[in-house]
Formats: C-alpha cells, structure tokens, sequence
C-alpha cells in the first residue's frame, strides 16, 4: 500500500525550505496593497515580517523610492517571489 507514497518523496520541499533556499537572494515581495518591494532577503521570522537590503519600491510597476534597507511587516505581505533578473540587471 507504499506504492504510490514514495513518489517525490525524497524530493519534497516545504515553504520553509523555500524561504531558507532564498536568504540572501533577490526577491520580490508583493503587499496586500499592490506594492512589489525589490530587494535582498536579509531575514524573515515566523510571522512573516520581513528585513530586506538595497530595497526599491514598485507602484503600479513604476520605481518609486530606493531605501537601503526595509522592514515589512508580515500581515501585509501577499506573496514573496525570487527576483527574475538580479538588480545589477535592472540598473
């Protein structure tokens, strides 16, 4: 009755292992509002509040504001994403 339960069993990922994976990459995170913050994941807790680097901001996918740093806090965010290109890419 195993059969079918060892399938992708060896290669399964969580959200958490997504979210550790991420620490120190590009993201993109998406707040209940429509506002995409574009920076590094500096660190996240269980709450989802979130600390990120060399930030920028994104209204309706215009650059709003650069900040060095930025600290979301968890109830706002929608989704977190990876970036698809780097910031180097975007500047």
């Amino acid at each position: 009755m195993s059969g079918g339960g060892d399938i992708g069993s060896t290669n399964t990922k969580t959200p958490a292992d997504f979210l550790k994976s991420i620490r120190g990459r590009p993201v993109v995170v998406k707040l209940n509002s429509g506002v995409d913050y574009r920076g590094i994941l500096a660190c996240l807790d269980g709450y989802m509040n979130i600390a990120m680097e060399q930030t920028e901001e994104y209204v309706n996918g215009q650059l709003k504001n650069k900040y060095g740093d930025a600290f979301i806090r968890g109830n706002n965010v929608l989704y977190i994403s990876t970036s698809k290109m780097t910031l180097a890419d975007g500047a």
